[in-house]
């Protein structure tokens, strides 16, 4: 049985740091002050991917269906291996077509000096004949933690353990600080995967949706240089050793303790062509991630069937287009 942790924070601080996500490093960092040598050891954290607290409806491929009222704010059931994502896609198009999208997936800016600091809380205007003249949507962290194989005890980790942690810069003046909503456990073995199942029967090409970096290399002593994995299809004729075949990189740090390590890694969000033929066991692999500095949260990936629409608006545009 592979279990994972997922948890729901409640970010009730302005934060200083990446807007992307909060990485798995800095989430397993603030946990590891709180835990013993055998749990710091064993445990894997995933990155946290920014949430609003909105009215939305679940995704097609979800097991669940429909209006499912303010999502954001408690984690959703998981059955399907699609229900792992309702969260982890950046975009958040689980939100009403009624909802501010483009506002959804920015943080409100604050300065403090010469520091730009991310809020909590999101302020919009109303027309002035409402009810109330603002509303007000605050801002979720969603990651999930695991353990390597052999590591069985340490997942779930205790909720007291988990609330009020800090990530980010300028800890020290209050910044960064979670508190715990919701958290869940999830048998990976026991999740629907039949739509992947049938792909694998009949032998069809799947996509690889990369949902945090995955780091090539790394000037950190416990993670080496690696390629581009054989079972991405990506395209490197003509192009010289050693090259991502067009794919977008990016650099980033790995913080340990007082010291910083460049990480240079494909970034996250691009989708490439799948080799394998294993598509069940390489979503079981993409959830628990793969490559270096895979524990703190790099080189997770979704792996989606042929026919299933990462952006559904593109398809309706198409049909538009050949009505």
């Amino acid at each position: 049985m592979t279990r994972i942790q997922q948890v729901l924070f409640e970010l009730d601080e302005q934060y200083l740091g990446y807007p992307y996500f909060v990485t798995g490093n800095a989430l397993f960092n603030a946990l590891a002050r709180r835990v013993d040598a055998e749990t710091r050891r064993a445990l894997q954290v995933s990155h946290g991917v920014f949430v609003p607290g909105e009215y939305g409806e679940y995704p097609d491929e979800a097991s669940q269906d429909g209006y499912a009222g303010k999502l954001g704010q408690s984690l959703p059931e998981v059955e399907r291996y699609a229900d792992l994502f309702v969260y982890r896609d950046a975009a958040q198009r689980w939100l009403l077509d009624s909802r501010p999208r483009d506002v959804h997936n920015v943080f409100d800016i604050q300065m403090h000096g010469d520091r730009v600091a991310f809020a909590s809380t999101c302020w919009f205007g109303r027309p002035s004949h409402t009810h109330k003249s603002k509303r007000s949507v605050s801002w979720y962290v969603q990651c999930y933690l695991h353990t390597g194989p052999g590591d069985d005890g340490v997942v779930p980790v205790d909720e007291d353990v988990l609330d009020e942690l800090q990530v980010g810069g300028a800890r020290n003046y209050g910044f960064g600080e979670l508190s715990l909503v919701d958290t869940q456990l999830v048998d990976l073995d026991a999740l629907d995967f039949s739509r992947l199942e049938a792909v694998q029967e009949d032998g069809e090409a799947c996509q690889l949706e990369l949902v945090t970096p995955y780091v090539l290399d790394t000037e950190h002593p416990s993670g080496e240089a690696q390629d581009i994995p054989w079972w991405w299809r990506v395209d490197m004729d003509g192009n010289p050793p050693g090259s991502t075949g067009g794919l977008r990189r990016r650099e980033t740090r790995l913080v340990d303790g007082s010291e910083s390590y460049a990480v240079r890694a494909v970034d996250h969000g691009q989708v490439v062509a799948y080799a394998g033929d294993e598509p069940v066991e390489t979503a079981r692999n993409g959830v628990l991630r793969v490559g270096t500095h895979s524990r703190f949260g790099f080189g997770e990936f979704r792996v989606r069937p042929p026919g299933e629409e990462r952006v559904p608006e593109r398809r309706a545009a198409r049909a538009g287009g050949e009505a």
